[in-house]
């Protein structure tokens, strides 16, 4: 338990030290790809938040998501890829290839679906090379570009929001 505490610190100073180099670019283009963070901590819909960008025109297999779990199990099989607090060591490191891979894709958005301040995840976020980042107005301003303010349980006004001002700034 203490571990955990102290292995936040020392995420969160990591955080903080690399925050100010997010680069903003202008978005000027269709969505064709969406990385999606998911805190499935509290939140069960995923698949339901999923094929909602369908309803927008996103193709399921051009969103990729990382599923965060605060209680990891080696020995349970996550329908999609999972990770938890093992996964990221002091330093801020990211020990797992596909999370990795997941950070290094250059999506055209990322979708923090968190709203709760997690280092871990905060972390990815700021680590992302996506173009365009958009998270909960609840999490910390500097990490995402586009911040909405809904709850997490109303994933369809999540997307609609998103996809309408999406659609006005074009």
């Amino acid at each position: 338990m203490f571990l955990n505490y102290t292995k936040e610190f020392f995420v969160k100073k990591s955080l903080k030290n690399n925050l100010n180099n997010n680069k903003n670019e202008v978005f000027s283009k269709d969505v064709q790809t969406i990385g999606l963070l998911i805190d499935e901590s509290d939140f069960n819909d995923s698949e339901a938040l999923i094929k909602e960008f369908t309803v927008y025109g996103i193709a399921p297999e051009n969103v990729k998501t990382a599923s965060y779990i605060d209680k990891f199990d080696k020995k349970k099989t996550y329908a999609r890829p999972t990770f938890g607090n093992k996964h990221i060591d002091w330093k801020g490191e990211v020990k797992e290839e596909f999370l990795n891979e997941f950070t290094a894709s250059e999506f055209d958005l990322l979708i923090s679906f968190y709203n709760v301040e997690k280092p871990l995840l905060m972390l990815l976020t700021q680590k992302s090379r996506a173009k365009f980042k958009v998270g909960f107005a609840t999490v910390d301003a500097g990490l995402n570009r586009w911040m909405i303010n809904t709850e997490k349980k109303n994933y369809k006004l999540f997307v609609s929001e998103l996809f309408k001002y999406l659609k006005n700034i074009k």
